[in-house]
């Protein structure tokens, strides 16, 4: 059972089943409208229990928020470190990561979502407390990825790699968007046509051609 380590100790003794209702509810809320407009009675009322135990659950809205993106993190750290790991060259790695955005951008849509709420906050200080933990992971990721195949004189060595980190990063959060919400998924049609949605194939071999491109 994943330990859910920002909410209050009654929350991680009711069953896991009852957990996950909550959690699902909080996602889907805070991803539909962000942290400044998520309203805590829908979110009861989604979960199906009062709002008077969801506060005995959790402190406030900010610490529900904050534990809705422990978990976003914690998937993300999860599926990227298997993915970087593994003893493949820097563009396998890569393809691998593209497609495991194509997967889990449909299967975790509200976290997709959630980090693009995220980022439109107003709140600078609560945006950043909670978008940068996220940024943290890819960051130090990426940056260690193209530093490693440097050495391996897989990837040039006249870039920075923390440069080139955060481009290929802009790459992939623009993916990720592209398949989970509305506008982006809008943008993408504009720009390669309406199929591009669909073939995950097409998608993946372009943006690895682009991405080779950059490293030449």
């Amino acid at each position: 059972m994943m330990k859910y380590m920002t909410a209050n100790e009654t929350f991680r003794k009711i069953p896991e089943e009852k957990q996950n209702k909550i959690i699902e509810a909080a996602l889907h809320e805070f991803a539909q409208y962000g942290y400044s407009e998520a309203n805590i009675n829908k979110i009861a009322e989604r979960a199906n229990i009062s709002v008077g135990s969801l506060y005995k659950y959790f402190n406030d809205k900010q610490n529900l928020y904050q534990t809705i993106v422990d978990i976003s993190t914690e998937t993300l750290k999860t599926v990227l470190g298997q993915i970087v790991s593994e003893e493949d060259d820097l563009f396998e790695i890569i393809e691998k990561i593209i497609r495991a955005i194509q997967k889990h951008a449909r299967l975790h849509e509200n976290m997709f979502k959630l980090y693009n709420e995220m980022t439109a906050e107003n709140n600078s200080e609560l945006t950043w407390k909670t978008a940068g933990s996220v940024e943290g992971v890819t960051a130090e990721l990426y940056a260690a990825l193209i530093g490693k195949a440097q050495k391996q004189c897989v990837a040039g060595k006249e870039f920075d790699p923390r440069y080139f980190a955060f481009f290929l990063d802009n790459l992939f959060v623009l993916l990720q968007f592209s398949y989970s919400c509305e506008y982006y998924k809008e943008r993408l049609k504009m720009y390669v046509g309406e199929s591009a949605i669909h073939d995950d194939e097409l998608m993946c071999a372009q943006l690895l051609k682009f991405i080779k491109g950059a490293f030449c």
